[in-house]
């Protein structure tokens, strides 16, 4: 596991390593120039050695097995080949590897090359899908013990990640960092690549629901027809997203005056019918005097400059565009600034696409590398172009607090990089309609979950091409356990809105988006754990037992938090099988018929049963769940089903988070996290839901219990008090 004591003699050794938190191993080379790294977008304070007595810098011939050294087990050794500098990282055979961001392909990682540069990849063309959208220069590491590790390349230059015994980092920009974490758990390394990297910001909870987009919904009328037909079939949905056009020729932060005339009006509309509305801001300025953006933008120097020092213009949607600086402190301020009228019409979230950033007909489809940031003070595009999307994000994210301060932003990016997490959620970009691109975005949102950014989701159906019914059908009904749930496809494409095909199809969307609504409590739990200690929302199988070997390569299933697995349909032969029989067979989680009683109604037909998931629920927990509601906004926590499966002792435990869905009041303790007891004595289950911590006073609830054992659910009648009972059968 370790390297040779020969190895590190001839690698370029470190000139300074250090420990800087508990379990977290800094390793700087002999020629790091800081200037060209520093300060680092990925930590949310720069790295210096603990203060603990115990952190200490590591003499550079130590080596330790053990976590507790904080990473000395496992040293980069620094080289230079062929104008690249290298770190290499030899971690030995019989060890899983993960990470390593936005990419294609499966869960496990071993033996992988990846591309560390942000590209705009219609159904993830480019380079036969060797780099995507986003970059994430860290790799994860699972031993057969079910220890962690994880490695983080501080350098957002272009390079690329082998993970194979050794892990390189193979960088076409200076020399860099390498930071190691050594931890007992994978659960333990998320914690630690949180408070490192930084913690998801609790979103707003409308933005946890079912959201309908497409490029684009045109004119504002065909936007009220969309919401009003979502409310008339009794699809639960809280947003509706609006796509390029409805801006005036493609500029930023203005409306088309002819088929947007009353953007405050159509808000207001959504509004009325518990939508909430976000709307597409691209970074391209359309390059034009007398545009009140370009003109502030020209002003100010605000732009990125070519070469020869002048305000660079790429091709965009809107033609020729210049590209704010979003590396500089100052350009930030005032993108900021551009939020406050254009919130002020009732916009409740954003959506920064075309951010990687994107130029048309240009060399790889962006800015020439030798472009200057900073007024030519920082450096070129080729170090400031994998943080580009994540600076941008970073700047709109202050203007949304500016125009909304009482309110959680929510902003959706493209592009973005470790640590970015902090501003944005994600989706995995333009996806294409095909059965094999749905069943990849499982690994592709799990692997993000495992670089540090729990918020994520694909384009539901597929955004290039177009869909089918059964496409749709079978997307949806996996879909709706991501942690982001939209549905987007392209222009010209056939429309894909759940009614768009058959009766079946559209009853197969409306179930599985009824169970999303109905497992909102326990979803919005999993935001609240995931900004609190980075444990990803959807998490592979691995999670429930990190020591079971046979979990390691899984990804046609996984998991919703802790207690839920899901098993798509698609995932198995006989989705009627007991559970187990092709998926986990070393998981004897209980298998949960969700169509007990009137929690997900049947909405005409069969509600497409053949396309729906197999949920099972792990022995010793409680899951709360909603009545079923239309939206966020009508749901309610003081009438809950406690789901309960027991483990071998009859006991089981959960958790309830609750607030007010927006706001930032949880901060100063308005906000409850209860915990769910349950307990089988003598036949009699009693189930028992405490405050735990926060200062929000207990709702006074009506509650029921729904016991799952052997496949089958016992119901208890309802309920008034923090307590209910039932006589459970044999």
């Amino acid at each position: 596991m370790v390297l040779g004591s020969l190895a590190i003699a001839l690698g370029a050794m470190a000139q300074a390593s250090f420990i800087t938190a508990d379990g977290v191993a800094v390793y700087i080379p002999k020629d790091y120039d800081a200037t060209q790294h520093q300060p680092s977008p990925i930590f949310v304070k720069e790295l210096t050695p603990a203060a603990s007595p115990s952190c200490v810098p590591l003499a550079a011939s130590e080596q330790s097995s053990s976590a507790a050294s904080g990473g000395a087990s496992l040293r980069p050794v620094f080289s230079e080949r062929d104008g690249k500098h290298i770190a290499t990282i030899h971690v030995g055979q019989g060890v899983d590897l993960y990470g390593t961001g936005e990419v294609t392909g499966p869960l496990r990682r071993n033996g992988r090359t990846i591309s560390l540069w942000n590209v705009d990849t219609p159904a993830y063309s480019v380079d036969g899908g060797t780099h995507l959208y986003q970059s994430h220069p860290w790799v994860m590491g699972l031993r057969q013990d079910g220890t962690a590790f994880g490695i983080i390349a501080d350098n957002t230059w272009r390079q690329t990640i082998t993970t194979d015994d050794d892990i390189v980092f193979a960088s076409d920009g200076p020399a860099f960092r390498v930071v190691v974490i050594e931890h007992d758990s994978p659960k333990a390394l998320m914690q630690a690549l949180a408070d490192l990297t930084g913690h998801m910001e609790l979103p707003p909870l409308w933005a946890l629901g079912y959201q309908q987009c497409r490029f684009s919904y045109q004119p504002d009328t065909r936007v009220k027809e969309i919401a009003d037909t979502l409310r008339l079939l009794n699809i639960p949905s809280d947003v509706i997203w609006m796509d390029i056009d409805y801006m005036d020729g493609y500029r930023i932060f203005t409306f088309n005056p002819r088929e947007f005339p009353d953007p405050k009006g159509l808000n207001d509309y959504l509004h009325q019918k518990n939508f909430k509305a976000v709307y597409m801001i691209d970074p391209g300025v359309k390059a034009e005097k007398g545009y009140f953006v370009d003109d502030q933008g020209m002003a100010g120097d605000y732009y990125v400059k070519d070469r020869d020092g002048k305000p660079f213009e790429g091709k965009v949607w809107p033609g020729l565009c210049h590209f704010p600086d979003f590396m500089r402190e100052d350009v930030r301020l005032w993108w900021a600034t551009l939020y406050k009228d254009y919130m002020a019409t009732g916009i409740d979230g954003v959506w920064n696409d075309m951010n990687e950033p994107t130029a048309f007909e240009l060399p790889g489809n962006t800015m020439p590398l030798d472009n200057q940031h900073g007024n030519g003070a920082f450096n070129t595009h080729l170090r400031y172009h994998n943080v580009y999307g994540m600076q941008m994000v970073r700047a709109s994210r202050q203007g949304l607090l500016l125009a909304n301060p009482q309110k959680r932003p929510f902003i959706l990016s493209r592009s973005n990089f470790l640590g970015g997490q902090r501003y944005a959620a994600t989706w995995t970009g333009d996806n294409l309609s095909s059965v094999a691109q749905m069943q990849l975005s499982i690994p592709m949102s799990l692997t993000l979950g495992l670089s540090g950014q729990p918020f994520s989701g694909p384009d539901i159906g597929g955004f290039c091409e177009s869909a089918t019914g059964d496409l749709l059908a079978q997307w949806t009904a996996m879909g709706v356990y991501f942690p982001f749930v939209r549905n987007h496809s392209i222009k010209g494409s056939v429309d894909q809105e759940p009614w768009a095909f058959t009766p079946e199809v559209l009853n197969a969307c409306r179930t599985a988006i009824n169970r999303r609504y109905v497992l909102m409590p326990y979803i919005y739990t999993l935001f609240r754990e995931a900004s609190v200690n980075g444990m990803p929302v959807m998490r592979p199988l691995f999670m429930a037992d990190a020591k079971d070997l046979s979990l390691r390569a899984e990804d046609k299933a996984f998991l919703l938090g802790g207690d839920l697995m899901v098993v798509p349909s698609h995932a198995t032969a006989s989705p009627s099988a007991p559970e187990g029989a092709t998926i986990a067979p070393s998981l004897k989680w209980e298998r949960v018929d969700m169509a007990f009683n009137t929690i997900v109604p049947p909405s005409g037909g069969a509600g497409g049963a053949s396309y729906q998931a197999t949920l099972s629920q792990r022995p010793g927990s409680v899951i709360p769940l909603a009545n079923l509601a239309q939206s966020t906004a009508e749901m309610r926590t003081d009438s809950l089903t406690l789901l309960v499966s027991l483990d071998g002792d009859g006991k089981a435990v959960g958790q309830l988070y609750e607030d007010d869905g927006d706001g930032f009041g949880y901060r100063t303790g308005d906000y409850s996290l209860s915990l769910l007891q349950a307990t089988l004595q003598k036949r009699q289950l009693t189930v028992t839901v405490a405050p735990a911590e926060g200062k929000r006073a207990a709702a006074d609830r009506t509650l029921r219990i729904v016991y799952v054992k052997n496949g089958r659910v016992q119901c208890s009648p309802w309920q008034h008090g923090q307590t209910v009972t039932m006589k459970v059968k044999n």
